[in-house]
């Protein structure tokens, strides 16, 4: 763990991304592979988590700095995928906004996420750092109320992203 800690660190890795699947934790279990390990459903769920985990592992603990935090969940993601709009607030990009409260303490528990599955694998987990409020093409769409991130935003209004090729770096 140690080496991808360094990697991250030293640009060797470029981006961190989950690969987030919201199987039902029963679901998966009952899913194919039961008699074929080569047929089970990868993955967990994760995409809601990701920021709060890099945060905490990466940032608090100094193994990265909140730059490079941005910079491989955001910025080095949206040029290495082609995505033109996004990863940066300049004019002209569709302004996709997380505030964030780095000092904000959140204990992880499924039942205060929005996955739609019955378990998360950070269960019990302690956060320190959780988005306070969070902007979509400059419309706020979540917001922190009482224990969790609320969805205030308006239904349907997502739109498909076309992606340039990749270039490289």
């Amino acid at each position: 763990v140690d080496e991808l800690w360094r990697g991250l660190r030293g640009g060797d890795i470029q981006t961190v991304a989950t690969d987030h699947c919201p199987f039902d934790f029963k679901g998966k279990k009952d899913m194919n592979g039961k008699d074929d390990y080569k047929v089970i459903p990868n993955g967990a769920p994760g995409i809601e988590t990701l920021l709060m985990l890099l945060h905490t592992e990466g940032v608090v603990k100094g193994r990265i700095t909140r730059e490079r935090m941005v910079d491989v969940l955001s910025t080095s993601t949206a040029r290495m995928f082609g995505l033109a709009e996004k990863g940066e607030v300049t004019v002209g990009k569709d302004a996709d906004i997380v505030v964030f409260d780095p000092k904000q303490k959140f204990t992880i528990t499924q039942s205060r996420l929005h996955m739609n599955v019955d378990y998360t694998p950070w269960e019990g987990w302690e956060m320190t750092g959780m988005p306070s409020v969070v902007y979509s093409r400059g419309k706020r769409v979540a917001e922190w109320g009482g224990d969790q991130m609320k969805f205030v935003g308006e239904i349907g209004r997502g739109r498909f992203v076309k992606r340039e090729p990749f270039e490289g770096f």
